[in-house]
């Protein structure tokens, strides 16, 4: 499967522990990357600079849904999940 255009929600629901450009902290989960465009495309998506976590999430079926509002749902559901 191929990411929707303009979707970008594993851009924005999981949090991210490692750095990313602009963001040495990582983000939070709900707070948009900074590396996202504002046509949902990312700016170093292809480079060694984007964060493994985002290099090894694939969309998928189950994941991406009928469209961004389900991906950020399933999304916030798996961060809920991961919280202790």
């Amino acid at each position: 499967m191929k990411c929707r255009p303009g979707c970008a929600a594993c851009c924005i629901a999981p949090s991210i522990s490692s750095s990313i450009p602009g963001m040495p902290n990582g983000k939070p989960a709900g707070v948009r990357c900074i590396q996202l465009t504002e046509n949902g495309m990312c700016k170093i998506f292809g480079t060694d600079e984007r964060p493994e976590v985002c290099v090894n999430l694939k969309p998928s079926d189950e994941m991406c849904g009928q469209g961004a509002d389900a991906a950020i749902s399933f999304l916030n559901m798996l961060e809920l999940a991961t919280i202790p």
